[in-house]
């Protein structure tokens, strides 16, 4: 950096807004999977801003697609018809699943999760919501009161009344003993206990894979089993896409479709990878439950125009690409070769994940004890060798979280693994 640009981060912006590495990285440029720092360092990318820049970097169709729609007009709200935000609707409402979609955009997945909450409570008469343990769904005052992960979570005020179901970790917590079957079931009784003893709640927010938590997941199916006792009582369900959307998972384009025995559900929010980078968020709902509201409302900068332009320019690109493909082909490569270098660092607990979208837990070895300093080594490590990754996890931030732009490579994947691998091994 040619300047003090650290100091005057700190100067300006709050002091919890986090920051990777000892010596902060600032990324200038980036092109396909890799991005450069200011001092000209090259790394090859595998978190992506966070699971946004979906397909690639300068992804030549959207950047042409930005600079065309910039030239003619970038912004008018949602107070006019607006011809890009009606195609990208359109494309998703069919994508979604959900029958008789409607779709309303927003600027993140934090407002997208904000405004699937005021539906659901708007439609059912009833601010009492469940929620995962382990989960994360924003920062906004509402999701931070439906997000379980303490380390995400700075208030216990909240404007709902949250109550935490078992199931999104699968090798922790009280069933991590029994197999899919029983673990499912446990999770299941669970729930109906939960309910005999609250009043009728608006709706369940989950994520199929939790990102923030470490990208853990229950067995598949579980989604669906607790959709059949919702349903008999009316309450929602809620699927929050935000990371495990457009095909990251590989074998499904929508996290919840490894759960799919009871259908869609009720609603679903995106954001992150639609964008590749844009601000890009959204709701898709059942018109019934989309119109329940009874007063005016607009929305500003979600769906405007340039962003909906991007949007589409990525889609368009990701479904003629079959990069959904590409991450289950790829990625199953990368987990495997992670997995077997990992069986030789006795820190790894578990690697977990599904297609781009893996993560590494560490702990003591010999324990289940959480390892955050480890964690923090190993990303340090990994950014010396030329690979940037991030962290999560329930358990004081000891998980690694991989997850490159769906358009990697073998010999990416390979190079990442390389690098992963000797920075695993480095924290013995």
């Amino acid at each position: 950096m040619t300047d003090d640009l650290l100091g005057r981060h700190r100067a300006v912006l709050p002091d919890w807004l986090a920051l990777y590495y000892d010596e902060p990285l600032e990324i200038t440029h980036g092109e396909g999977r890799h991005v450069w720092d200011a001092r000209g360092n090259r790394y090859l990318d595998f978190f992506g801003g966070i699971l946004t820049t979906m397909t690639a970097h300068a992804l030549p169709e959207v950047t042409k697609a930005v600079t065309e729609q910039a030239g003619r007009i970038i912004h008018s709200s949602t107070l006019y018809l607006n011809r890009p935000m009606v195609d990208l609707a359109e494309r998703i409402a069919q994508l979604s699943g959900i029958p008789d979609a409607r779709v309303f955009f927003t600027t993140s997945g934090t407002e997208a999760n904000d405004t699937a909450l005021l539906f659901a409570t708007t439609y059912r008469r009833s601010n009492t919501v469940l929620a995962m343990r382990n989960s994360y769904h924003g920062r906004s005052f509402s999701a931070v009161g439906v997000t379980g992960n303490r380390g995400w979570s700075p208030t216990a005020l909240s404007p709902l009344q949250t109550l935490y179901v078992h199931g999104g970790v699968r090798s922790r917590g009280p069933f991590a003993g029994l197999d899919d079957y029983d673990f499912v079931a446990a999770c299941v009784d669970d729930l109906k206990d939960l309910l005999g003893h609250t009043r009728p709640p608006a709706a369940l927010i989950a994520e199929p894979i939790q990102g923030v938590g470490g990208f853990t997941s229950p067995p598949d199916g579980l989604y669906a089993a607790f959709r059949e006792v919702l349903h008999e009582r009316g309450v929602l369900w809620i699927s929050d896409e935000v990371q495990t959307g457009w095909g990251r998972t590989g074998e499904h384009f929508w996290g919840w479709q490894a759960h799919a025995r009871s259908g869609p559900p009720d609603m679903l929010t995106f954001a992150k990878g639609i964008g590749n980078g844009m601000s890009i968020g959204g709701v898709v709902a059942r018109a019934e439950i989309m119109n329940c509201l009874d007063a005016n409302s607009i929305s500003t900068f979600g769906g405007t125009q340039v962003t909906m332009a991007a949007g589409l320019a990525n889609l368009n690109y990701l479904l003629e690409h079959d990069l959904q493909g590409n991450a289950r082909r790829v990625g199953g490569l990368l987990i495997e070769r992670l997995r077997a270098a990992a069986a030789h660092v006795p820190a790894v607990r578990e690697v977990r994940g599904r297609g781009l979208m893996i993560g590494i837990e560490l702990t003591k070895p010999g324990t289940d004890e959480a390892d955050p300093a480890a964690a923090s080594a190993v990303l340090e490590a990994a950014r010396a060798g030329g690979l940037l990754i991030g962290k999560g996890g329930g358990h004081d931030t000891s998980a690694l979280r991989v997850a490159p732009p769906l358009s990697l490579n073998v010999a990416e994947a390979e190079e990442g693994a390389a690098i992963l691998e000797d920075a695993l091994r480095s924290i013995q």
